[in-house]
């Protein structure tokens, strides 16, 4: 019981660790999508984590297949929604809406340079 305790521990510590780093990274970075990729990858690895600490606490029983479940449809959901905001910034970016983190890249610009 003591070991099950401890390893639960670790799990959910690490997981908690990885979400406040995390949270420092999200603002620590300036690009919006930069910001977004920190705080979506990370939340991935971090529910894992403390999931799967809970699961080793309580054992195998329905309650751990109900986690499994939270896990897995947080993975479906979470790289498609930051697929979706992430195409939204880009489509919402204007050319006077450019701070020195952001490169827009203009076609025409590139093929009057090319040619």
């Amino acid at each position: 019981m003591l070991a099950r305790f401890i390893i639960a521990a670790i799990l959910i510590s690490a997981g908690i660790f990885i979400f406040a780093v995390a949270t420092a990274g999200v603002f620590k970075f300036k690009y919006v999508l930069n910001r977004m990729h920190i705080a979506a990858q990370s939340d991935t690895l971090g529910l894992l984590l403390v999931i799967a600490g809970v699961a080793v606490l309580t054992g195998f029983t329905f309650a751990t297949l109900k986690l499994v479940v939270i896990i897995v449809l947080f993975w479906l959901s979470g790289p498609v929604s930051s697929h979706m905001l992430a195409k939204m910034e880009i489509d919402s970016q204007d050319k006077d809406d450019i701070d020195q983190y952001e490169v827009v890249y203009d076609d025409e610009e590139e093929e009057e340079k090319d040619g």
